[in-house]
Formats: structure tokens, sequence, C-alpha cells
């Protein structure tokens, strides 16, 4: 049995991605970490390598984040994806929570990413 798991960092921000691949390697040393800039090349990034974990900006140019998490909701159904956001409006929550999407504010914190691990090794 293998703990090897694959997360997904979705982000328009180079710099918010950089920041969540060391904080995710830092805590998981040995989980594939795959980054995708757009909704668009999150969707291809996915069916090329199926993740564990999704981690999904709202906010980008071209699809945004709810678009894309929507769509990555129908072709894998069993995989946690986490909205990743500054826009904590109580409009944006409840529709992450309609959808059954978790809620991760920005800034990205080592804190918050060890607890959404944690989440998914207890799931």
């Amino acid at each position: 049995m293998t703990t090897t798991k694959t997360v997904l960092i979705v982000d328009d921000s180079r710099v918010s991605r950089m920041m969540a691949r060391q904080y995710i390697a830092a805590l998981r040393s040995g989980w594939r970490v795959e980054e995708a800039g757009t909704g668009e090349e999150s969707l291809l990034k996915a069916r090329e390598v199926p993740p564990d974990l999704i981690l999904m900006d709202v906010n980008m140019p071209g699809m945004g984040g709810i678009a894309a998490a929507e769509q990555l909701r129908r072709e894998f159904p069993s995989v946690p994806i986490s909205l990743l956001t500054a826009n904590v409006q109580a409009a944006t929550r409840e529709r992450a929570t309609a959808m059954g999407l978790g809620f991760v504010e920005k800034p990205i914190t080592e804190a918050r990413i060890a607890q959404l691990l944690a989440t998914l090794e207890t799931a």
C-alpha cells in the first residue's frame, strides 16, 4: 500500500502555487504536486495525472475556479476539491458548500495546508 498522493494546485498566481507546493513538500515530502495556472489547464492536467486532492483558486482569467471545479467534480466525483480564495463573501462560501467543495482562505499558510492535508488522510 502506498501513501503517495497527488495534489493539483490551480492558481493563476505563480507565487501562490510555489508557496502551496513548498508547504506540501515540507509536510508530505513523498507526495506529487502538479500545477495549473488556469481553469482550462486544470482540466487537462487532471485528466493527464488524476489527482487525490485539488486546490482551486476562485478568481482566474478565462474559466474561473467555480466553473472548473464544477467540471472536475463531474469527471472526478470522489476527489476532494478545496477552493483557495481571498473572496470570503457568504455567497461564495454557500456556493462552495452546495457543490461539496472545501474552502480555504488566502493567504495560503502552512497551517491551512497542513489542516487540508490531514483532512485528506482521514477521508
